[in-house]
């Protein structure tokens, strides 16, 4: 069996899945590192290849050697064994609504006549803003101040209000412009709209919008099936 061994899990999920089979293991002597890797699969195994781990740091140090097979450097985050999912889930947020709105573009851009070749070079220059805007924000967040110098959630709410009329116009599904519409709506109901952006954060955590994803076994039974990984 597994007793005694170091188990390293490398599949996606949540935090809570994480810690609860984290617990799992600690009841089996099992010694348990989370883990995640970021890079899709022709990186892996070369300098370039991004894999976070979190778990008992005696865990991670006896299986490093091992680990740097998978390529890059490998990043521990520390002793919680859910930091791992916790990154991963909010960095596969970013990468999954930004992958819905390059195909929501293409669409409204191909309604409207334009061809995706067309487009292409003007989408990979908008995608080449947010590098910037990422530390730009961080520092926003952790100060609490919101500089409106460069834009304000009011010309957002304003931008999304005409983006969501031109996609209505040609029937497209414009869910996720209503969500970012709502959020911005919110802050300038609060009296921020002359704030920048990054106040849309503080917006989200409460949404008048249903819990889709239930809570299921996973999150508390490790046994409730594996955890999958997908990657383009």
């Amino acid at each position: 069996g597994l007793r005694g061994r170091a188990l390293v899990n490398l599949t996606s999920g949540e935090p809570a899945r994480a810690r609860a089979l984290a617990r799992w293991a600690g009841r089996h002597g099992i010694r348990y590192l989370d883990g995640a890797v970021l890079s899709p699969t022709p990186a892996i195994g070369t300098p370039s290849a991004a894999v976070l781990y979190s778990g008992a740091a005696g865990v991670h140090e006896a299986v490093r050697e091992t680990l740097a097979a998978l390529g890059g450097s490998g990043t521990y985050l520390g002793e919680d064994p859910g930091l791992t999912a916790a990154f991963e889930v909010a960095l596969l947020d970013l990468f999954a609504t930004s992958v819905h709105g390059l195909a929501h573009a293409f669409a409204l851009a191909s309604a409207e006549g334009i061809a995706p070749g067309q487009l292409a070079p003007f989408a990979a220059g908008i995608g080449g803003l947010l590098p910037e805007m990422a530390g730009r924000w961080a520092d926003q967040l952790a100060e609490g101040r919101f500089s409106g110098e460069r834009s304000t959630v009011d010309s957002a709410a304003t931008t999304l209000t005409h983006l969501i009329a031109a996609a209505r116009s040609h029937d497209l599904d414009t869910a996720a412009l209503s969500a970012a519409k709502r959020a911005a709506d919110r802050v300038v109901a609060a009296g921020h709209g002359a704030d920048g952006l990054a106040r849309l954060t503080t917006a989200l955590d409460a949404l008048d919008t249903p819990r889709d994803v239930p809570d299921t076994p996973q999150a508390s039974d490790p046994s409730g099936g594996p955890r999958c990984r997908q990657r383009s």
